[in-house]
């Protein structure tokens, strides 16, 4: 059960960086992208990546990273980066539907699919 938790909270890692964001004409990234420009920022211009939606996913993926470091990973820790980071990714399968763009749509299906997985398991007896 143990082995099942941290190969969860991996793949909930790996999987809330392949987010596809994408906007106007010619603009498109993945949250990693987003995530390496954000962590250059953090040097030189602080004040742009002070936002809620950019600093609640960048804590929820932190905060899965200590989960993995654990010796059994925390419930109360795993369901709050799933929460941080979700918000992120629900919004983005909104703006998905909203838009019809299937690309978004499924950038966030694994995230999705796997934090009800890692719930469940949390949760099982």
């Amino acid at each position: 059960m143990l082995y099942n938790k941290n190969v969860l909270n991996v793949l909930l890692l790996i999987s809330s960086l392949f987010g596809y964001l994408e906007w106007g004409q010619t603009n498109s990234e993945f949250i990693f992208q987003a995530e390496a420009d954000i962590i250059i920022k953090i040097f030189t211009e602080t004040s742009s990546i002070v936002h809620p939606l950019i600093l609640i996913p960048l804590a929820g993926q932190i905060l899965l990273i200590i989960s993995l470091f654990q010796k059994e990973p925390s419930k109360l820790l795993t369901i709050i980066a799933i929460s941080s980071i979700g918000i992120l990714l629900l919004f983005m399968l909104l703006v998905g539907i909203l838009a019809a763009n299937f690309k978004i749509i499924i950038s966030t299906l694994p995230f999705l699919i796997l934090s009800f997985f890692t719930i469940r398991q949390h949760y099982r007896k």
